[in-house]
């Protein structure tokens, strides 16, 4: 028996099946081949219509069964792994009303400022051990205002994976995860915040039903089975958000466990046992995949929206087109430092971790006689691990211990110079595997089935470990120390 899991990130689908006895992951695919676009109809949006989400899974799911000759029949369940805090909204027809403003979008960030004024910092943080800020409550808060004729339509509104689950089923479900990163649940309560949906003026029923993280929640319809070319017998019985996700994937369940990413946005995300918060509300607090009210298991979240989606930009406007694995070779022959360039890659829209400001992306130390582009490859590089540094370091002063840092080798974990900067300038260790979040989304499904977690992460094992390197650790610092002191002068200048 099979399990399959779909990630739907802002960049593509991703899709992986597993088997159920031995956890070996028996196909991979993805669509599209590129990236998948982002509409910005405005500076600081960000959108994506769901109808594309589910145009690529059909021909991500298909290409994965018929490329390895999978038996649709034995496919048992299906887990999901998406974008945070998006925001789709369905009529009683299930029609979708509008484009989803997704995570990296910004234009609700005044929104959230001010219900964390006027509900108050004391009960923000110790309920929702957040501030409203950017997240999806405030987006939902923003149609509201701006769109009121969608508003007085609106059925449910959803999370990205809520949808697609509901779009698989035919059934509209949250979980409490989903619902911590949208700013809806209150953990002192364990229940949804009346006090945020009175001070929003939304109708609780507005949400979606809840359901356990790991169950099943409905088979197939016909309409979605023909679609994936799957049974009417498989069911959805996981989902949660990318980054609870990823920490899933590497088997990181337990307090003092750390997970990191580095894609479209950057992330490292530490596991903790109590319901802790950052005074300033930079880095952020969301109920893992296994969290309880009786066993509570709270994600501390540090996200830097400007990472692999600066790499990318320097790859389609620098780099003319080659590949990644050739920008992270001319890197690589660039000391530590890159000789005075300096990139802060804060770019794609507001960083929590500045209080929700927005600076942009700004370089600085160019010199057009001693600099090369490969000087900006490693510049971009150090950037995103300090700017992931940034975070840790905000992270420790909560009580988080940080010797050990996992994560799947994919994206800028593939590079050497990512990984040894941010082992240098964290002083921890990482330690890479071979996984994607699609395949701890089909984990999860197992585990959603009755498959428990050991069985579910037999085959994952470690490949690799990175130690920090004292030969560099010493200059990197002194080169940290002017990055992190331009950002603050960025941030309390407001230069956009």
């Amino acid at each position: 028996m099979l399990c399959l899991g779909l990630d739907i990130g802002s960049s593509a689908i991703k899709c992986s099946v597993v088997d159920l006895e031995s956890s070996v992951v028996v196909g991979r695919a993805s669509s599209p081949a590129d990236e998948l676009p982002i509409d910005a109809p405005k500076p600081g949006w960000a959108e994506q219509h769901p109808d594309l989400w589910w145009k690529h899974i059909t021909i991500a799911v298909r290409d994965v069964v018929s490329k390895n000759k999978l038996d649709p029949d034995d496919i048992k369940a299906i887990g999901i792994s998406y974008q945070m805090h998006g925001l789709v909204l369905v009529d009683k027809d299930f029609q979708v009303l509008r484009p989803s403003i997704i995570w990296c979008d910004s234009r609700a960030v005044d929104i959230g400022k001010r219900a964390f004024k006027d509900l108050g910092p004391e009960f923000c943080l110790t309920h929702l051990l957040n501030s409203p800020g950017n997240f999806t409550a405030s987006k939902l808060r923003w149609v509201r205002d701006h769109e009121p004729k969608i508003y007085a339509r609106i059925h449910k509104a959803m999370l990205p994976g809520d949808y697609i689950a509901s779009r698989l089923t035919g059934r509209i479900a949250t979980t409490v995860s989903g619902l911590s990163e949208g700013m809806f649940w209150d953990f002192q309560r364990n229940e949804l915040s009346r006090e945020l949906l009175d001070y929003y003026g939304f109708d609780p029923h507005i949400l979606p039903e809840i359901v356990p993280t790991f169950s099943v929640s409905g088979t197939l319809t016909t309409e979605a089975a023909r679609d994936l070319g799957l049974s009417t017998k498989t069911t959805v019985s996981y989902r949660a958000g990318d980054q609870p996700n990823n920490a899933l994937s590497l088997h990181v369940l337990d307090p003092g466990e750390i997970a990191a990413t580095a894609g479209t946005s950057g992330v490292i995300y530490g596991i903790v046992d109590t319901l802790t918060h950052d005074p300033r509300s930079r880095v952020n607090q969301f109920a893992h995949v296994n969290h309880s009210r009786k066993e509570p298991r709270v994600g501390v979240l540090l996200c830097i929206n400007g990472t692999g989606i600066l790499y990318a930009w320097l790859r389609k406007n620098m780099a003319g087109g080659v590949s990644y694995e050739q920008m992270n070779r001319e890197a690589e022959g660039i000391p530590a430092g890159s000789d005075g360039v300096c990139i802060l890659p804060f770019g794609n829209g507001a960083e929590r971790v500045l209080e929700d400001s927005n600076p942009g992306a700004f370089v600085s130390g160019l010199d057009f006689n001693r600099h090369s582009r490969a000087h900006v490859f490693r510049a971009a590089q150090e950037g995103i691990a300090f700017s992931l540094n940034f975070g840790i370091d905000l992270m420790r002063d909560m009580g988080l211990k940080v010797g050990v840092i996992r994560a799947g080798r994919a994206n800028l974990f593939q590079s050497r110079v990512f990984c040894e900067t941010l082992a240098a300038i964290s002083n921890a260790a990482i330690e890479l595997f071979e996984t994607e979040g699609s395949d701890g989304a089909a984990r999860g499904a197992a585990m959603g089935v009755g498959i428990t977690a050991k069985k579910a992460f037999q085959s994952l094992k470690r490949v690799e470990t990175i130690h920090p390197n004292p030969s560099i650790r010493e200059r990197l610092l002194e080169v940290y120390q002017g990055w992190e002191d331009l950002v603050k002068r960025m941030v309390s200048e407001q230069i956009v």
